[in-house]
């Protein structure tokens, strides 16, 4: 009798996490292979984890079945494991817990097809995380977009692969980010975010695939990180200041870049941006700042040091005409570019100019420092010469190659 007793509750236990009830999982309060009181293994709330079958409703009923009496829940996709998951956003309005743990040691992947995902609204992005306070999201597990498939269509919306939005105090750290059908990682809305240890890859030729990019968000900090992907590895939008970038590897890819800013003459500002410790590796660019003619606004007070490049074609841009369709018609509106430092800057470049400062007749360029910048054509005996239009500022020590436009110094 004992037996079957124990027979029926085990029964009843499986039959209660499986009906997909989110009010019954709640109140059975059971966390089935749980790597701790307060983990929820998603594989318990029906996830199968085959890399065949949509494991979204899984995912969704562990997030449901989060609430305000849960304290530092852990959401873990476990190890040995791969998920198939269609575009799902996690929002804590749902679960008012603090200090959230998203623990992926597991695969998630994407649809292979565009056709198949399937989207209430547009999908602007893959796997959303919105409105938190105090998130840890962390592993060894791997996300993966299987863009390949995206990267063919002519269609130009900026796909988020993993969008963090409208959240503060946010830790990422320790994953493997894949061929994200767009950008792989975007912080939008944010405030004290902090991302570390992280792998991002794709092919050098998938269009538009930037490893991490920043909008609209403050405090912000990005270090010891590999990049590789078909577009920049980093790229900083409008509304972002205090921004803090050390210790990455990048390439392929575009470079690090700081816009584009101010297109159809909009109104956009970017400040406060420390860059430094950055090896670039046959990169199109490598510090770069853009902007569209026409823009009103400003980027100031950008520093660049300690910078290493591998060949890469543009070491050092300001473009202040930037134009990637080559359709733009002349306009003397720019955004202002001020107080931007370069030093340390070392290497190699791909093409014979290393330097090129592009700025603005009615707006010039201001306030441009370089020191101790040596810069050469990698090909032997190769000149190296700069270009420079409108930049005004100053150079102190060894500056290869010279950079007329700027006046020697030797007091700063």
């Amino acid at each position: 009798m004992a037996t079957l007793k124990i027979f029926f509750f085990v029964l009843l236990i499986q039959c209660t996490i499986f009906t997909g009830s989110s009010r019954q999982l709640k109140k059975s309060n059971i966390n089935i292979d749980s790597y701790g009181d307060n983990t929820v293994n998603v594989i318990s709330f029906g996830a199968i984890g085959d890399g065949k079958k949509d494991d979204s409703k899984g995912f969704k009923r562990a997030w449901d079945a989060c609430d305000s009496s849960t304290p530092s829940p852990t959401f873990l996709a476990p190890q040995g494991k791969t998920f198939l998951l269609h575009p799902l956003t996690f929002n804590r309005k749902h679960c008012n817990s603090n200090n959230i743990t998203f623990q992926i040691d597991g695969r998630i992947i994407a649809p292979t097809k565009p056709s198949t995902w399937e989207c209430n609204t547009n999908c602007h992005h893959w796997i959303g995380l919105m409105n938190f306070d105090g998130l840890h999201i962390q592993g060894s597990g791997t996300i993966n977009g299987q863009g390949d498939n995206w990267w063919k269509l002519s269609c130009k919306d900026n796909q988020k692969g993993f969008m963090i939005g409208h959240s503060k105090n946010v830790d990422i750290k320790g994953l493997t980010f894949e061929d994200s059908p767009k950008m792989h990682i975007a912080f939008e809305d944010s405030t004290s975010i902090h991302a570390t240890q992280l792998t991002i890859k794709a092919p050098g030729n998938s269009p538009n695939t930037d490893g991490i990019h920043i909008q609209r968000s403050t405090n912000v900090s990005i270090h010891n990180t590999t990049i590789q992907t078909g577009d920049d590895c980093i790229s900083i939008g409008d509304g972002s200041k205090y921004i803090n970038i050390t210790n990455i590897e990048c390439g392929p890819g575009h470079g690090i870049s700081i816009g584009s800013l101010g297109i159809m003459g909009k109104t956009e500002e970017v400040e406060f941006v420390h860059v430094r410790n950055v090896s670039f590796h046959g990169t199109t660019n490598g510090v770069r700042i853009k902007t569209w003619q026409g823009g009103h606004g400003h980027e100031r007070n950008i520093r660049f040091e300690d910078i290493t490049s591998h060949a890469s074609t543009r070491p050092i841009v300001i473009d202040q005409y930037y134009c990637p369709h080559k359709q733009c018609k002349n306009q003397t509106l720019a955004l202002e570019i001020s107080n931007i430092a370069y030093e340390n800057i070392n290497g190699t470049s791909h093409k014979e100019t290393a330097v090129q400062l592009s700025c603005s007749e009615f707006n010039p360029c201001r306030n441009i420092t370089m020191k101790n910048i040596n810069l050469r054509n990698k090909k032997q005996n190769g000149k190296t010469p700069s270009y420079c239009l409108n930049a005004h500022g100053l150079r102190n020590g060894k500056v290869h190659p010279n950079v007329p436009c700027l006046d020697k110094y030797d007091n700063f």
